[in-house]
């Protein structure tokens, strides 16, 4: 199996084609390339800069926003924190993250974000990076209801206010990677989907049903989008969250470091994840007769992968 069989999809083109072929994507990949997105390539650029100065500090400097109760739901989560559900070794990256700002509708629950106190221009930044993905987010998981057979509307009140969270993610060079260790560990989203930035650089890989890891390489600019588990459980498995992985870079590239914006769109946090019943047949009965919300959810799977205890 190649590439070419992982298509690349305009959000520019006619709604009806648009839905039918995201939705052939999610349910044979779990994922699919999306371009003509309408990021703005300047907001980008300077997302990525901030990303690259303020990883580049010092790891004393770094930790200063390290929230150590926080189930690294908002500020910086150091090196080797993260662990893959199942694994036995932790991943190799840093990241930061970035929540719903206060009074943009956001749950009352939801912890308040931290923004360090350089590079300049951070919070600004980041801030329009996260309500440019909401938007994006809204408008694929508009064309996934299409294609479910629900109005196109029916996802937006509830991602309103939602846990949503945009990730900076650092991988570090690995010249001398030991013990097993990788990148990102073969893992599933928890959310409901994740639009993906940066993935240009090789090493993102997908398990196809038929156990063949291949690239999943957008073209310059483009998004990467996949299924979390949220959206596969709500739609009993008729779209899978499909397993993937960031492995190591060998020769010359693994003395370079590696970025990535990640953005985990999810549901209000009071969500009842039920089976739809469109969903539901005799070939396909209901794996999850008993419903849980969204938060419940959330937290199950942040124990699982080593960020609460």
């Amino acid at each position: 199996m190649n590439l070419e069989l992982l298509p690349v999809l305009s959000l520019a083109g006619d709604p009806a084609a648009l839905a039918q072929d995201l939705g052939a994507s999610f349910q044979r990949f779990g994922f699919a390339l999306v371009k003509d997105h309408g990021l703005d390539p300047a907001l980008t650029e300077r997302g990525w800069a901030l990303t690259e100065a303020f990883f580049a500090r010092p790891e004393a400097e770094k930790r200063r926003w390290h929230v150590a109760a926080g189930g690294g739901q908002r500020g910086y989560t150091p090196f080797g924190t993260e662990i893959a559900k199942g694994a036995a070794v932790h991943d190799l990256k840093e990241f930061w993250h970035v929540g719903r700002e206060a009074g943009a509708g956001a749950d009352a629950a939801m912890p308040a974000n931290v923004w360090p106190d350089s590079p300049a221009g951070f919070r600004e930044t980041f801030t329009a990076l996260y309500a440019e993905f909401d938007r994006i987010g809204a408008r694929i998981l508009s064309h996934i209801a299409v294609w479910l057979g629900l109005a196109p509307d029916w996802f937006d009140a509830e991602i309103a206010g939602g846990n949503s969270i945009l990730r900076l993610l650092h991988y570090p060079p690995v010249p001398d990677a030991t013990g097993g260790a990788i990148r990102a560990g073969a893992h599933e989203d928890i959310n409901l989907i994740t639009l993906l930035l940066g993935a240009e650089e090789a090493g993102l890989e997908l398990l196809t049903r038929e156990g063949q890891w291949i690239p999943a390489a957008p073209p310059p600019g483009a998004l990467v989008v996949n299924i979390g588990d949220m959206l596969q459980r709500l739609t009993n498995h008729v779209l899978p969250s499909t397993t993937h992985r960031v492995r190591n870079p060998e020769g010359a590239r693994a003395d370079h470091s590696r970025y990535s914006m990640p953005f985990f769109l999810h549901l209000r946090s009071e969500f009842s994840i039920r089976t739809l019943p469109g969903c539901v047949s005799a070939a396909n009965p209901d794996r999850y007769p008993l419903p849980i919300t969204a938060d419940e959810y959330l937290h199950e799977r942040l124990r699982e992968i080593g960020l609460t205890g």
